[in-house]
């Protein structure tokens, strides 16, 4: 069966030439025009992933994100013709899962969204199954997290690189060995992006954010994942 893709934009010409493109690699494209139209989408049926503009006529696309990640764990890729790092790192740390910048190739658009639609759960030593790490459990299987029996909600890139850290704690890992560790996202190893992606992690799972005792920074080497915190058994 096709993967079903939502595309809410209101560039009428660019959407109907991305629903054009995608339908020929093989997608089942859905097309709105504002975010109104999106969302009345979205509450119709599932899809596989939502390819979100920015900059609608009805809606803030950040908002937007936001919105739809409160309610699905949908991978969203966001476009926009503002392309600077502030606008990149807002709308990861909203939830979405990557973002383009226009003007952009339909291949790369492509490559992308391939990259976010075929993560999925890292193979371990253990193999399939939970970690737990004090209040902290993490299930493979069902890609869930929770804290003290409290889901909380990370994106499909998010989960897989918290799967990484857990599955290697105890271990300092550099940007690059995790960016090789979390196939499909190709990024310069000094792009902010991921530390974007750890700040999201540790709003979810550590205590106070600003002092982290779960996902350490060791300052000119990477990130480790703490094995136990104080009063931990």
């Amino acid at each position: 069966m096709a993967e079903r893709l939502l595309i809410i934009d209101d560039d009428a010409r660019l959407s109907a030439m991305l629903s054009d493109y995608l339908g020929a690699a093989g997608f089942a494209v859905e097309r709105s025009l504002t975010g109104r139209e999106g969302l009345a989408a979205l509450e119709r049926g599932e899809f596989d992933a939502v390819i979100l503009d920015v900059m609608l006529p009805d809606a803030d696309g950040f908002e937007l994100c936001r919105s739809i990640r409160a309610r699905r764990q949908t991978p969203i890729l966001m476009l926009t013709a503002r392309g600077d790092e502030t606008d990149r790192i807002v709308g990861l740390e909203l939830g979405a899962d990557d973002y383009l910048p226009k003007p952009f190739s339909p291949r790369e658009l492509l490559a992308r969204l391939r990259a976010i639609l075929r993560r999925g759960p890292l193979p371990g030593p253990g193999g399939e199954g939970t970690m737990c790490f004090g209040r902290l459990r993490i299930d493979r299987e069902s890609r869930a997290l929770s804290i003290g029996g409290e889901d909380k909600a990370l994106t499909s890139y998010q989960f897989d690189l918290l799967v990484a850290l857990a599955e290697n704690a105890g271990r300092v890992l550099s940007r690059e060995q995790l960016m090789d560790l979390v196939k499909g996202e190709e990024l310069d190893a000094y792009d902010r992006t991921i530390d974007v992606h750890i700040s999201r992690i540790r709003a979810l799972i550590e205590d106070d954010p600003k002092h982290p005792r779960r996902v350490i920074t060791v300052r000119g080497a990477g990130y480790v994942f703490a094995r136990k915190q104080d009063g931990e058994p």
